[in-house]
């Protein structure tokens, strides 16, 4: 297994602050190992970053709110989720590996919902967990049972090839990091156009998020520019924003998170529509309180 590069331990305050309520809609928390183990067969195992480390980068930036987003290291075992819940409080959710939905029963499920799990996440087949058909199936029915949202990461590739599927579910539809795009074709991307094209019907939403590998150009990554402007323009009521804090599978230095905030003010100039991305948008699709 490669040895990946672990998160900035210095996050600063972006020179743009934040508003009050702010949501970091993505982050994971990995380790100890000791405590949680890696499940057999993963595709990756991350330096520890606990949400000890993550609390005190929320607090870098000005976030009161977050979502701990189940990594595939740990499968359908949600205790690193579960006891990050417990230990960070009611301004933060959670979203479980969908892998759980076909592998726990209705109790286990409860215990997540009970602990402020609301979404599942479907991650992307080179992370090593894939469902079958009637495993897809039997999932979402369970999803639709919890009231919780559907969440797809993309492929490397983009989205364009693994999205048909969750088009018709009327569910509740994050796609994760702007669908992945190729910037080579600019707005003509097929992984884009084809977000954009979503984003038209009022159940999907865009997590605006993975600046820094979708660039081709490297910091400041001012060719993500037109891409997170074309998803606000879409659906500037359906647009999140992620740290994806601590940056899993990173072969190069993570950035600092007070640069990706940073550049969340650069996609989005305006103030209010700033407030939108980072507090009524998540609050409307998480439950926080206004």
């Amino acid at each position: 297994m490669p040895d990946y590069l672990p998160f900035d331990p210095d996050p600063r305050a972006p020179a743009t602050p934040l508003p009050p309520g702010s949501c970091d809609s993505q982050f994971h928390v990995f380790g100890p190992r000791e405590t949680y183990p890696v499940r057999p067969g993963a595709a990756y195992e991350m330096p520890t970053a606990t949400w000890r480390a993550a609390r005190r980068m929320h607090e870098a930036l000005g976030i009161s709110r977050g979502v701990v987003v189940q990594a595939t290291t740990y499968g359908a075992d949600h205790a690193v989720v579960l006891d990050a819940l417990a230990a960070l409080g009611p301004g933060y959710r959670g979203c479980a590996n969908a892998a759980v939905l076909v592998e726990q029963g209705d109790a286990y499920l409860a215990k997540l919902h009970e602990a402020g799990v609301r979404g599942a996440r479907f991650s992307r087949q080179g992370l090593g967990i894939t469902l079958s058909e009637a495993d897809f199936d039997r999932s979402i029915r369970r999803v639709r049972e919890l009231g919780w949202y559907v969440k797809v990461q993309p492929e490397a590739a983009g989205i364009v090839g693994q999205v048909e599927k969750f088009e018709k579910l009327g569910l509740p539809v994050v796609v994760d990091h702007m669908g992945r795009p190729g910037l080579d074709g600019g707005l003509a991307d097929p992984s884009l156009a084809k977000l954009l094209s979503l984003l038209r019907n009022a159940n999907f939403w865009v997590m605006l998020s993975l600046s820094e590998k979708i660039s081709r150009q490297g910091y400041p990554w001012d060719d993500v520019l037109p891409v997170a402007r074309a998803c606000l323009e879409a659906a500037p009521d359906r647009c999140i924003w992620g740290s994806d804090w601590p940056h899993p599978v990173s072969v190069k230095q993570p950035p600092n998170e007070g640069d990706l905030a940073e550049l969340l003010a650069r996609f989005a100039p305006d103030e209010a529509l700033r407030r939108r991305v980072l507090v009524d948008n998540p609050a409307r699709l998480f439950g926080f309180a206004p």
